[in-house]
């Protein structure tokens, strides 16, 4: 492992790719460099290459956030498969590449998978270097059909075969499903923890308080949650957050806070709940239950892949597949005790597996030695 005496000596020029600069990715970005920065300082240059195309991409705020530490170049590029726009994508990447000559290429999110690893095939062909992270592969979306998976997984399975590289998965999970295309390592996401984080204080609810924090979107599955608002009328629901699907959530014990722009108003809301609850789809690995558990919150989650990655089933909390499971679960979490246990054996497992300084010492071990 290379310690951070070695690193500050060892320059890296470090670009990453994404189509989707919002949300988690964001949240990852953000994170790596802020870690680079601290500890390699002026010897790392990162440069993120993005498309700003997606809903929720805020540009001022991406670049304060990433103000010194980054430096940002935008290049248009689609969600869907486009043969002309995507074979532009590929052309404006790899000259962007030839005029940065980067040591190490991370590609982030299924579509700049494809993208960036042709640009870096063409630029580099010896791919050692490259890097991907799916953040949640395409193939495992349910909100397509059967034959768009199928073809996902073959895009996914067809590109790691021609172009190389190593992806990086970000949950367990992943990376037994990255290990069947080629070659893969496990770097988890994960926060900035210390392990002297103070919990909350205990919130003085009259009814029991459940929420989530996320956009009310398709993967979210606000139609759930709506579900079990109406399934437990004694318990107080709350979305933090807003979206394109806020008409789903009718149920009147459903509190919905709109978009918070600042970060102290959600961990604000945050802290007032009792138990945190992720009624997804799919997804990656969500930093969402991470800040969750940062705040000594007990998880309860469906049972899919990312989630059942963090949550251990009647320890830090429930993995649940049919809603009426969520009869036993809820009147388990409703005892105060319980609930404080559960959120401090969360809060020890965040620690011990999902923490930045740990995993990302990992990560530059990767890029020194590939690079």
């Amino acid at each position: 492992m290379l310690a951070f005496a070695d690193l500050k000596k060892f320059a890296l020029k470090i670009v990453h790719i994404t189509e989707a600069f919002s949300g988690g990715i964001q949240t990852y970005l953000k994170n790596v460099s802020d870690f680079l920065i601290k500890n390699a300082g002026e010897n790392v240059e990162v440069y993120i290459i993005y498309s700003g195309h997606r809903p929720l991409f805020n540009l001022k705020a991406a670049q304060e956030m990433f103000k010194g530490k980054a430096t940002m170049i935008e290049i248009p590029m689609t969600t869907n498969i486009a043969p002309v726009k995507d074979f532009k994508g590929v052309i404006a990447i790899y000259k962007e590449l030839k005029k940065i000559q980067p040591d190490v290429i991370h590609l982030h999110s299924s579509k700049a998978g494809i993208l960036g690893r042709a640009a870096a095939f063409f630029f580099r062909k010896k791919n050692k270097s490259v890097f991907y992270t799916p953040h949640g592969y395409s193939f495992l979306r349910t909100d397509v059909s059967d034959k768009s998976r199928a073809m996902f997984r073959t895009i996914e399975k067809t590109a790691q075969r021609i172009f190389g590289g190593t992806t990086i998965a970000c949950g367990d999970t992943e990376y037994e499903l990255a290990q069947a295309f080629g070659k893969a390592d496990l770097i988890r996401n994960g926060l900035e923890v210390t392990g002297n984080e103070i919990p909350c204080t205990d919130p003085d609810n009259s009814k029991l308080t459940v929420g989530i924090v996320s956009r009310i979107t398709a993967a979210r599955n606000p139609e759930l949650f709506n579900t079990m608002a109406l399934r437990f009328p004694d318990i107080n629901f709350i979305w933090i957050g807003d979206g394109e699907l806020r008409k789903e959530l009718t149920a009147p014990n459903i509190v919905i806070t709109g978009w918070l722009t600042n970060p102290e108003d959600v961990e604000n809301y945050l802290c007032k709940l009792d138990v945190y609850i992720q009624t997804s789809l799919w997804e990656g690995l969500p930093y969402a239950v991470l800040e969750a558990m940062a705040k000594y919150k007990p998880v309860v989650a469906t049972n899919v892949i990312g989630n059942k990655d963090i949550v251990v089933h009647g320890e830090t909390g429930f993995l649940f597949t049919d809603i009426e499971e969520l009869d036993k679960y809820f009147d388990i979490l409703k005892d105060k005790n319980i609930r404080k246990l559960m959120g401090q054996k969360g809060y020890l497992r965040l620690y011990e597996e999902f923490n930045n300084s740990k995993n990302f010492k990992h990560l530059l071990d990767l890029y020194r030695h590939k690079a």
